[in-house]
């Protein structure tokens, strides 16, 4: 559990590499400052209060809480919790992970615009609130649970609840200047292919400890199926974005590819422990296709996601929570209903949550940058450096 902890750790250093290189130069600095930051923000705010709101005991199954800060229960034996399988720390560490993840989401999406105070007061109420909350209508024994709803590690819990947020931002904060000309779409080109490509294979090892972890033991062959599925999912999400991004754009386009991969990847998340290894291959190849045409339907509807984050997240999350009715062993007609209201629920409540939070920060602290600092970037006016100086000898 430890160790899948850590790779799950180095996950933030992925998405930070994944959006540094795929926004523009002149905000790579403001790009790796909020990676560094949410990062923490995320994680004290889960310690101080969302991590008992996500697991709280006994409950209603809608909202309990069971108390400020993390601390070992009054009955805590070590081979009492969890059965033995790993102490009481080593969860809150693995889940704290995950919660940080939930935030890193939003960050590519609003890139480049936001303000990153009203950022991370978003992050602070995501990472702390919103998603503990939802999550423990699922992972805490909740309703959702009660009624036979399952998302082994987080296609909707982490990923569609990010993806959600993410949304709502971008409807608040509006596209970038100069994105949507005249109803044409211009490219923005990202600061570095290689560093997108570096971040893209840091995520995709960084998911063997996600859902390898979720296990929750060291049963090897468990963890060994969940591996299988997992790679193979991600290897047809990449052809899947391969072939997407030719029918669309007639050219082999690596950015689809690596989405592609990132889609995969999050579709078999809800039932990488139930698909068999040639379910798990259709889940990914459709996966890396639709995130291609999810990020082209965004573009049509002026709604400018820096990095892809709603496609591969939030598209491809509802995608692999749905498969868990369609595929694997719990495939059945009732269970894609329940599936399908566990989407529905998540969705109503995420998506409303976060658009209020980003509304209130509008109408109070403001949520977007001056047009100026936008213009020439933010790494200059908000962070006094740049994230690459290059000089040329005469």
């Amino acid at each position: 559990m430890l160790v899948c902890t850590m790779l799950v750790f180095i996950m933030a250093l992925g998405f930070a590499c994944v959006e540094a290189g795929f926004t523009q130069a002149k905000n790579t600095v403001n790009i790796l400052f909020k990676n560094s930051v949410d990062l923490s923000v995320g994680i004290i705010s889960y310690a101080w209060f969302g991590f008992n709101l996500m697991y709280p005991g006994e409950f209603n199954g809608i909202f309990g809480f069971s108390g400020w800060g993390i601390s070992l229960p009054s009955d805590y034996t070590s081979l009492g919790y969890a059965g033995g399988a790993y102490t009481y720390w080593t969860d809150f560490l693995f889940q704290a992970m995950f919660a940080a993840t939930c935030a890193t989401i939003v960050s590519g999406a609003v890139a480049e615009r936001i303000k990153i105070t009203s950022y991370f007061i978003f992050t602070f109420f995501l990472v702390g609130f919103i998603y503990p909350v939802l999550g423990s209508w699922h992972w805490g024994g909740g309703w959702l649970s009660q009624m036979g709803f399952y998302d082994f590690a987080g296609s909707t819990v982490v990923h569609s609840v990010g993806g959600w947020a993410a949304l709502a931002g971008i409807i608040v904060i509006g596209p970038r200047i100069g994105k949507y000309v005249n109803g044409k779409v211009i490219d923005k080109p990202g600061s570095s292919v290689p560093l997108a490509v570096i971040g893209v294979f840091l995520l995709w090892f960084g998911w063997f400890g996600f859902n390898g972890g979720s296990v929750l033991s060291a049963d090897a062959e468990s963890i060994s199926l969940v591996l299988v599925t997992t790679t193979l999912a991600a290897a047809a999400g990449a052809i899947g974005g391969w072939v997407g991004g030719y029918i669309l754009f007639k050219r082999y386009d690596l950015g689809m590819v690596l989405n592609g991969i990132l889609a995969g990847l999050v579709g078999i998340t809800a039932g990488a422990d139930k698909m068999s290894p040639n379910e798990a291959i259709i889940i990914g190849l459709f996966c890396g296709v639709i995130v291609v045409f999810s990020a082209v339907t965004m573009d049509k509807f002026k709604l400018d996601d820096c990095v892809g984050a709603v496609s591969v997240h939030l598209t491809c999350g509802i995608v692999g929570t749905l498969a868990i009715g369609v595929f694997g062993e719990l495939a059945s007609w009732s269970q894609f209903v329940t599936q399908l209201t566990g989407v529905a629920a998540y969705g109503a409540v995420a998506f409303s949550s976060s658009l209020a939070i980003f509304y209130a920060l509008k109408f109070t602290v403001g949520v977007r940058v001056s047009e100026e600092h936008e213009t020439e970037g933010l790494d200059s006016h908000e962070h006094g450096i740049r994230g690459y100086t290059i000089t040329y000898d005469n």
